[in-house]
């Protein structure tokens, strides 16, 4: 008999006191914070700190948090060389995957204490942006932009990207997305980061565990799906048939529909706001035709299936970073660059909360539902006798 635990849907693996989900209200918790509230007030940086520790960081706190962070933006210049052993075209997700294991070829892993761990996040979190920029840089035939100590997290990136640097308006827009992006409770690549720490494997592989998940198109990639819907639609006018078709199909339509929110994803409120701004700054076209999908599929869903659906996180931040001028390749990097705050915050949480038990390693069970051939298995026959 089949499981009806498809996807391990509703089923607790484990206590976190990192964030939470109430998908029947539409709110995300990080550390007891509503997400709106840390959008409105927080940063990026200050977000991070409180997954991390647990607690918002004191001036000084936050102070020498954003120091170590500017000191370890940094990746080593033969890693950058490497990368131009790598082809022009190939995905800049497998190229995170690999340079992020990579770090513990050039840092020593000690793993054993709490505090090494705290220090090796710190490192990821600073360093993914830069791994993520070069490689952009690279692949174009472009210099390399070091990082700039003066810039904030969200600025530096864009800057190591363009050479220019955002403006506050922007700048700010985009702190929101790494706020907004930074944790979600045990999503599919929260979840592979901690099962792959609770084995004890280090910072490093748990989180490029994490990324090869991230990497998907029903996770992760499905902003990047958007933005390629977008583009194949390209005209207002086309939205409402191109939906209407989509759905007929039973096809789904990305950046639509949650497993967890069961109303609005408070996400998408913040970036729809967003992505209205940077569309009045630009000019273009993309948060209208965005909008205009979104009423196209609640319309349509509601007449063909008799369903409600909402939003999702993936469906403005396409085009917010489409406006940003970013790579539509690398809309699902972004996201890591966000996610590995969060990431790092599990499997802390994985390795040393003091309730889990030390040898906990998740092996969860499966249904057998292939063949039996009698009470003693399968007769095995030499190759001269089979047919």
């Amino acid at each position: 008999m089949e499981t009806k635990n498809i996807g391990l849907r509703g089923i607790e693996v484990a206590d976190t006191k990192i964030s939470n989900i109430d998908g029947e209200k539409g709110k995300l918790i990080y550390r007891g914070f509503d997400i709106l509230d840390l959008t409105k007030n927080s940063t990026f940086e200050e977000t991070a700190y409180l997954l991390l520790y647990d607690k918002l960081p004191t001036k000084q706190e936050l102070n020498e948090f954003n120091g170590k962070l500017v000191e370890a933006r940094y990746i080593p210049k033969q890693m950058q060389k490497n990368m131009e052993n790598w082809r022009g075209d190939a995905d800049p997700m497998d190229m995170l995957q690999a340079f992020v294991s990579a770090l513990a070829g050039y840092y020593d892993e000690e793993f054993s204490s709490k505090d090494a761990s705290y220090e090796k996040a710190i490192n990821l979190i600073a360093k993914v942006p830069t791994i993520i920029a070069s490689w952009h840089r690279i692949r174009n035939g472009l210099e390399i932009i070091d990082p700039e100590s003066s810039l904030g997290h969200a600025a530096n990136f864009l800057y190591m990207m363009s050479g220019e640097k955002p403006d506050p308006e922007v700048e700010k827009i985009f702190d929101v997305c790494l706020i907004l992006h930074a944790d979600h409770t045990f999503n599919a690549s929260t979840f592979t980061a901690r099962q792959v720490a609770s084995t004890r494997a280090h910072m490093y592989s748990a989180s490029s565990a994490a990324i090869g998940a991230l990497s998907g198109e029903l996770h992760g990639g499905a902003n990047t799906e958007v933005m390629k819907m977008l583009l194949e639609i390209s005209e207002i006018n086309k939205v409402d048939s191109w939906i209407k078709e989509k759905l007929s199909q039973g096809e789904k339509v990305m950046g639509m529909g949650h497993a967890v929110y069961k109303t609005y994803d408070p996400r998408a409120q913040v970036l729809k706001e967003l992505s209205r701004k940077l569309a009045a700054k630009s000019g273009e076209q993309w948060f209208e035709m965005t909008e205009k999908i979104e009423t196209a599929t609640i319309l349509e869903m509601k007449s063909q299936k008799g369903k409600d659906i909402y939003p999702n996180v993936d469906l403005y931040s396409a085009s917010i970073y489409y406006m940003l001028k970013i790579p539509v390749d690398l809309n699902t990097p972004i996201f890591a660059i966000s996610r590995v705050a969060g990431w790092a915050a599990h499997i802390i949480e994985e390795k040393f909360a003091e309730a889990a038990p030390k040898t906990a390693l998740y092996r969860p069970k499966a249904v057998y539902v292939g063949k039996y051939c009698g009470p003693q298995g399968c007769e095995y026959k030499t190759l001269d006798l089979r047919k």
